[in-house]
């Protein structure tokens, strides 16, 4: 499937956001390549996508509720979830997909302030930020880093049903005060322990249906921020080893107090971490655990976070204030470090880790396993 047509842009459209009789501009947003950050085929081609869907929808605008339906450009920022900058570039008609006139140029603001529904196909992942811009203006949003045409066929499903997966462990992580993650890693097991108090769990099943709602798309995952230990003297329980591949090496980290406070292991690649470590503590936090869903529709990984982590479990460091955590833009040293990176635990990401188990802690002292042996059980 090289690209959807116009009715299924349209079905998709309607099934993820709900559109309503009339909608304010819908936003299609891409980033460019700059010095910094040389560009790709597969960059390339995710911006010709964007262009194609803007194109496919401008030319039939009339047979949809928005009141315009715009092209917004912007310089990439650098890393996944930094800041989006202050002004973009806009077009409301026919464009080479980055090359404008600058005269277009608006306040993001302005931009965001008038869409009632934003996609953006981006390099550099806008989903933290649009989150937070989400709230204060109202619009509905999917986030869409790294897409490919590869992954066109996932946004075919039936999003319903994917949802009410979504849901099942969403409510499970509202109940819980943990959960515990054992993986194994070249015949060495590791446990980690991960402090849900004071949390509940978000739903990112495909539906951003109501006004400051944004996800990614494809979607299929509910996940949720461990407790960071903000609360005054009440430090969080997440805490133990957790390892990462990174090609054929295996880094193990120790965590305490929700902090990847060490890195344990010897390679070129501990050590880049071990030094990241200290120059930038915020990228230590764990941000999120998540539990993806796709795979059980038989999805399979193609190599970008976008869609992989919707495959299983999965572990992010750094950022977390967009999905309700305090770490934010402001926690980092340096600006230009701001991240928010997952690390997917399925056998076509990380092949030399296996997840034993994965289990949520209930306050009762009940216990419920919901992976074992790299399978879902319930």
């Amino acid at each position: 499937m090289s690209n959807l047509e116009f009715e299924q842009l349209s079905a998709l459209l309607d099934s993820v956001f709900d559109l309503r009789e009339t909608e304010r501009w819908l936003t299609i947003m891409v980033d460019l390549p700059d010095a910094r950050i040389a560009d790709d085929d597969a960059w390339s081609d995710r911006r010709a996508i964007a262009g194609e869907w803007f194109q496919t929808l401008h030319d039939r605008r009339q047979e949809l509720p928005f009141s315009a339906v715009v092209f917004c450009v912007y310089p990439n920022v650098g890393s996944n979830n930094a800041d989006l900058p202050e002004t973009v570039i806009v077009a409301e008609g026919p464009t080479e997909y980055g090359v404008l006139p600058e005269e277009k140029m608006m306040p993001l603001e302005e931009v965001l302030g008038s869409s009632g529904v934003v996609m953006a196909l981006t390099q550099m992942s806008a989903t933290a930020p649009l989150k937070v811009l989400a709230r204060e203006h109202g619009f509905r949003g999917a986030s869409m880093p790294g897409f490919s045409r590869a992954m066109i066929p996932a946004l075919a499903l039936d999003y319903v049903e994917v949802n009410d997966r979504v849901v099942e462990f969403k409510e499970r992580m509202d109940r819980a005060e943990a959960i515990s993650v054992h993986l194994e890693a070249d015949g060495k097991r590791y446990e980690s322990m991960f402090d849900l108090r004071f949390r509940t769990g978000h739903a990112s099943g495909g539906l951003m249906r109501e006004p400051g709602m944004v996800g990614n798309l494809p979607s299929g995952e509910a996940y949720v921020v461990p407790y960071e230990g903000e609360r005054e003297s009440e430090p969080s329980r997440t805490a133990g080893e957790l390892p990462v591949q990174f090609d054929d090496e295996i880094v193990v980290y120790r965590l305490e107090n929700n902090q990847a406070v060490e890195v344990l292991t010897d390679g070129p690649r501990s050590d880049e971490e071990r030094k990241l470590l200290m120059a930038e503590p915020a990228y230590g936090n764990i941000g999120e655990v998540g539990i993806g869903v796709l795979g059980q529709w038989g999805v399979e990984a193609v190599g970008v976070t976008l869609l992989d982590e919707k495959l299983g479990l999965h572990i992010a460091f750094g950022r977390s204030d967009h999905f309700g955590g305090v770490t934010g833009p402001a926690m980092f040293r340096n600006r230009d470090n701001v991240i928010h990176i997952d690390r997917v635990y399925v056998e076509s990401t990380q092949p030399g880790i296996v997840v034993r188990e994965a289990a949520f802690a209930y306050p009762d002292g009940s216990r419920e396993t919901i992976i074992r042996d790299g399978e879902f059980v319930v």
